[in-house]
């Protein structure tokens, strides 16, 4: 690899990838800075629960741009916005709002990896004459020989990594992609911006989905169906047991994810829990923490990394939500583009429209949607 080559970096105005920016300057590397304009903050302003002013704590905010412009004039670096929105709404917020209306609790992170930051960031460094994109992301990936196939696997810090955002990449997205901070610990990180002079080294990070204000997204769809001039769709129905035995009525589906507690409308003697939402009966089915658990789970939509398709029965470690502890599980093949995951002990609240993301130690095998 020649010392200077010319690298984009995927700046989100944090302090990740504005180290990322600052590390690949000082290794030599001719650096471009690119931020998506993925959604305009104040576009439902007006409606019934959407603020009227940009909430802090989101990610590609307006004051997110306006950071990473300011790291990009500070490293002296090119540095260009790409109007994405459009792609945004078709891709992630569309989906985001169906899913969530079918009775499914979607990801839209994932979905903007997949579809934008590296699929439409790598279009764009391209035309702009960089073969490599260099994100903030806390992942590492490297060319396996053996196998012949560029792998994706956990990174050092393992309290931020991002591995089950990812599981979508494909090989040719894995191979033009770097992630610098693979090897590094947050503290390390800020301790490197502190060191480059961006003065935002002690900024806190994005905690929220970027389109939905306060984390409410029943107030979202309400504004956003508004908005569109579709209305919320009628999807209420009966709370049911798993016997069959209705205990009560609901307004609709998407109020509901599996494992709910609270907003149920129904006093019983002992806690009663969200263990199903049957979208085509409109029915939410209840009952208690025990019956939460299961041992499998179907997936589809799947994408392999370090193997090319799955052949046989394989133990893995699955997650099947950002915060789980990847739990024991062999995953086999259960039809065309579907899988059976089975799990050594009972999981939590298996929940239709997360992604469940397998491993083999560190490696991200790969990945797919639950049904």
């Amino acid at each position: 690899m020649p010392n200077i080559r010319t690298v984009a970096v995927a700046m989100s105005g944090g302090v990740d990838s504005s180290t990322v920016a600052a590390m690949l300057c000082a290794q030599g590397y001719n650096v471009v800075g690119l931020t998506m304009q993925l959604w305009n903050q104040r576009r439902l302003a007006g409606h019934r629960g959407m603020p009227n002013e940009p909430v802090q704590g989101r990610c590609c905010s307006l004051d997110d741009v306006y950071d990473a412009r300011r790291v990009a004039e500070t490293l002296g670096i090119p540095y260009y916005v790409v109007n994405q929105e459009e792609r945004f709404e078709h891709d992630v917020v569309r989906p985001f709002v169906e899913e969530y209306l079918s009775g499914r609790t979607p990801i839209p992170c994932s979905l903007c990896n997949n579809h934008l930051k590296f699929d439409q960031l790598l279009v764009t460094a391209r035309q702009i004459g960089a073969e490599l994109l260099a994100t903030g992301h806390y992942a590492r990936n490297e060319y396996d020989e053996r196998s012949g196939r560029w792998i994706l696997k956990r990174p050092a810090d393992r309290a931020k990594d991002q591995t089950y955002f990812l599981f979508g990449l494909s090989q040719e997205q894995l191979s033009r992609t770097l992630f610098p901070l693979g090897e590094m610990r947050k503290p390390d990180v800020r301790e490197e911006a502190k060191r480059a002079g961006l003065r935002l080294f002690e900024k806190p990070d994005s905690q929220e989905i970027c389109f939905v204000p306060g984390g409410d997204y029943k107030m979202f769809l309400d504004a956003y169906l508004e908005e569109q001039g579709e209305g919320l769709p009628d999807t209420a129905g009966e709370l049911v047991t798993t016997s069959g035995e209705v205990v009560g009525e609901h307004s609709g589906i998407h109020n509901f994810t599996v494992g709910q507690r609270k907003g149920l409308g129904v006093a019983t003697g002992s806690p009663l829990y969200v263990l199903e939402i049957r979208g085509d009966k409109r029915q939410v089915v209840v009952g208690s923490g025990d019956e939460l658990y299961s041992r499998t789970l179907r997936a589809k939509r799947l994408n392999w990394i370090a193997v090319e398709e799955l052949r046989e029965a394989s133990r893995v470690q699955a997650k099947i939500r950002h915060r789980h502890e990847p739990a024991s599980a062999v995953v086999e093949k259960n039809g065309d583009d579907e899988v059976l995951v089975t799990f050594d002990d009972p999981q939590r609240a298996i929940t239709p429209g997360q992604a469940v993301v397998f491993y083999d130690g560190d490696v991200v095998v790969g990945g797919g949607w639950i049904v």
